[in-house]
């Protein structure tokens, strides 16, 4: 179980990365757009928000990151614990405030971490 719930840590980082580079890189291009249902005029508004969004994802994905470099398997749990907990927030809270879509891509992968990382217990 060990190995599911640090792949599944590798899945959030990697997941935090590419909301990172879409948020904060391709938020105005038809891609970004696309992705986030937006026009091209609420992109151009939205921008400098997304840019800030993208940064905290960046933070995320740092510490999940972190998680899985951490020599110490207890800091390594523990930090497993914080940052799946901290996006399965995050995904619960977009869900409830932004689009049901967050939830499901967002917050699942963040709470099946979390779950997974408790049952391993490391």
């Amino acid at each position: 179980m060990s190995t599911v719930a640090a792949a599944l840590v590798a899945l959030i980082a990697i997941e935090h990365v590419y909301i990172l580079i879409v948020e904060m890189f391709l938020w105005t291009t038809a891609y970004g757009r696309r992705a986030f249902a937006l026009t091209e005029e609420r992109a151009a508004i939205t921008a400098p928000l997304a840019k800030n969004q993208g940064l905290y994802n960046g933070f995320l994905a740092a510490g999940l990151a972190w998680a899985l470099i951490a020599r110490d398997p207890a800091e390594a749990y523990h930090l497993k614990l914080f940052f799946s907990a901290c996006v399965a927030i995050a995904g619960a809270y977009g869900g409830a405030t932004a689009g049901k879509k967050i939830l499901f891509l967002q917050g699942g992968p963040g709470l099946a971490a979390l779950i997974a990382t408790i049952v391993a217990g490391a």
